[in-house]
Parts: structure tokens; sequence; C-alpha cells
């Protein structure tokens, strides 16, 4: 225990860390992939599927009343959480990937013309770039893109020249995924206004490890996902500012989304965040998502940060004592991630063997390949903590990388 940080004592509350892999104690570094879940998220989802279970919204009786409160209520959690304004602002969606497409679909369909630009940065992840080249193909629009400096930190210079070109869009991520570069995303927004855009903030990574202050940022939308945030797969949000949300077109048909359907006349529908939440949602994710918000509350956000910042120093020091090692993504504010490659292996094979070894990291372009190739490289290993990481998973990487680096040379 480190201050006031009981690390040994959050470990208890996930079960999947006392599993082995290959006859050794797992050693879980890809949480920014995808977090483990503690017991109050599992028994969570658990209770509703086995004790009120129904659709929501549409029926009378108890079960249907009571997964509907619990339903809207996680949609409270986030947005308190996130300091948005009213509930009507928050979205579920299946996760940050189906939030962007959202917007594309919805109001960049709306919105953008052929004589529009939609500025991106090389930080992006592919859920933030594809979309919008899918869109483009159809409508004509440009792409532009925002350069980087040495350190994976964003070029602010670029960014401030390109947005002399008066982008319709600006879209970043607040936490690169694969460098864990910090953006400072209330200044970007607030420079994008200026230019007359319209901003998209991908928080899928900023989300676990620090407090995210909508009404501070300022951004027109945020996207996030759960499973990032110790929740369940398959559910996340997206933020938008209601009269943006208002003057948007639903981007799917169904149930829910409607306030009127005939045949004689144009069908009407509903107002946001309903408009945008055609069918039967991730009930039981969307619930357990609250409890996996109020669970990380009840650590500290900031407390949980605090804890990740002290392993990511630890781990940049460590791993640079490894002959040959060279960590990619130096900017000065970064989150809790730290890729590498070591001269000469390709890093699946540093991947295979730390697995042998009970150690789980990511390898190959974590869905950034845009950024790979800005940095000419085919990938790297990606080592990722969170709140339940510990200084001695570091050091069972670093003695696994040495044991595995004699089995490659």
């Amino acid at each position: 225990m480190i201050g006031d940080y009981d690390v040994a004592n959050i470990r208890r509350e996930f079960p999947i860390l006392e599993r082995q892999v290959n006859g050794f104690p797992l050693v879980y570094l890809d949480s920014a992939a995808s977090a483990q879940k503690p017991r109050i998220v599992i028994e969570t989802q658990r209770e509703y599927l086995a004790h009120f279970h129904s659709n929501i919204h549409r029926g009378a009786h108890s079960l249907a009343i009571q997964a509907t409160e619990a339903f809207e209520g996680a949609r409270e959690i986030i947005k308190e959480h996130f300091n948005a304004n009213i509930n009507a602002e928050i979205i579920f969606t299946s996760g940050a990937t189906d939030s962007i497409n959202i917007v594309a679909g919805s109001w960049g369909r709306a919105n953008l013309t052929a004589s529009s630009t939609v500025l991106l940065t090389h930080l992006e992840h592919h859920s933030n770039i594809v979309p919008w080249q899918i869109l483009a193909s159809e409508i004509g629009f440009k792409i532009d893109v925002v350069e980087l400096l040495s350190d994976g930190s964003l070029d602010i210079q670029d960014y401030k020249t390109k947005l002399t070109t008066s982008p319709s869009l600006v879209c970043f991520s607040h936490v690169s995924n694969t460098l864990g570069t910090i953006n400072d995303a209330k200044l970007l927004t607030s420079l994008a206004h200026e230019a007359g855009a319209i901003v998209l903030v991908d928080g899928a990574q900023a989300a676990p490890h620090m407090n995210v202050d909508l009404s501070d940022i300022n951004c027109d939308f945020y996207a996030a996902s759960g499973h990032k945030m110790y929740g369940p797969t398959g559910i996340g949000f997206l933020y938008g500012k209601l009269a943006i949300l208002e003057s948007m077109p639903p981007l799917r048909g169904g149930g829910e989304m409607i306030s009127s359907v005939s045949f004689e006349e144009p069908t009407t529908f509903n107002v946001p965040p309903y408009k945008f939440e055609a069918g039967t949602p991730h009930i039981s994710g969307a619930i357990a998502f609250g409890a996996a918000i109020k669970w990380m509350e009840s650590i500290g956000v900031e407390n949980i940060a605090a804890h990740e910042q002290a392993l990511t120093k630890y781990a940049h020091e460590k791993l640079l004592q490894i002959e040959g090692l060279k960590i990619y993504g130096t900017a000065e504010h970064k989150a809790s991630v730290v890729s590498f490659l070591v001269e000469g292996i390709h890093p699946s094979d540093l991947g295979i063997l730390l697995d042998q070894l009970g150690v789980a990291v990511r390898t190959g372009h974590h869905c950034t390949e845009p950024l790979m190739n800005w940095f000419k490289i085919p990938g790297t290993v990606r080592a990722s903590f969170a709140a339940y990481s510990t200084f001695e998973d570091i050091d069972a990487l670093v003695a696994a990388l040495e044991r595995a680096i004699k089995m490659l040379k």
C-alpha cells in the first residue's frame, strides 16, 4: 500500500486477477484494450438478469418499471460523473466507435458538403478516422490531419495553422490509446470554436484515467466506452449539446425513437436522447456501467490517476534499462500507456513469448496504423495500467522481457 491507496485490497475485487496463465500468475497489462471488472459490476449485471429483467420504458408492470428506473438511473450517473448539463445530452451507444459513427452518419451527413473540411490528428484511433473517410467518399469533403512532434504530442502550431482553413468539424482523441499522449481538450476545443468548427472528442482512453468535465471542456460531442472504465463490453455513450442533438436527424429507425408512426402522415420522432436509441438497448450493460462509474468514484478517480502516473514513471525507468528498447510516446503529459520496441525483434514475437510467461500485453498497430506509418514502424508492444496494476506487475514484465529477448536473439 502506498499512502492511502491500497492496491492489494483493490485487486481482491477483481476475480480474474486470481487466475494463472500457462502456469504463471496472470500479469494483466492490457487495460487500454479493455479493463477487467470488479465484483460489483459483475454482480450488478447478474442481479438485473436474475431478478428484474424486462424491456424498458413501455411496460406498466413492476419489472419494467424497476428496469427502466435502473437504466435511467445509469444515465443520471453518467451525466453527473461527466458534468453534462442534463440527462437528455447522454445517448447510450454500444461504445465510442458507435458514438462516433452516429455523429458521422447523422450530424455529418446533414451538415457536411463537398466544400467542407474535417480536421483530424495523427493520434487518432481508426474509429475516429474510418467513419469520416467513408462519409468523405460519399460527400466529397476534404480530410486534413494535424502533425505531431517527435515525442508524440500534438504540434499545436500546425493545429492553429490548419484551423485557419475554417474546418467544419474538428475531431481529436483526448488521450492517445497508443502513446498515452494527453491532449488539452479544453484548449483545442476553444481554438476550434474560435475558427467556427464543431468539436468531437474521442474520450475512450481519457475517461478511465481522469475526471472529465464536459461543461468545462465545452466540446460539442464526447464519446466513451464502458469496458475501458471497468464496465461491460457493448455499452458506452455519446454526449452531445442538446441544441445540436435536437437539430440532428435520427440515424436508425425503430421502436423508442419515434413519437408517432402512420402510413398516412410523416413519422414524427422522439426527443433526445431517445431519438438516437432505436430498439431494445443493452439494458444490463448500461446498469452495470453505472455501477462501474460509482466504483471508480468510491476509489477516487484522482487517486487512480495518481497511482497510474507512478506506475508509468516506474515503467519508463525500468524498461529503458533494457538494451535496445525504445519507448514511443514520451510527451510530458501522458496517461498510463507505454508502447515500445526492442531493436531487431518483431513486437508480435515478443507478445507471444510474454504470454507464455503469463504476461498479457497488446502488440500490433493498436488500430492506429497511420500513427505507426508516421513513426515508420510496423507496430509496438503496448503495456497499459489500471487501478489494479502494481509495481510488481512491471517487474514481472521486465523480467519476462529479458528472458524473451534472450530466447529471440
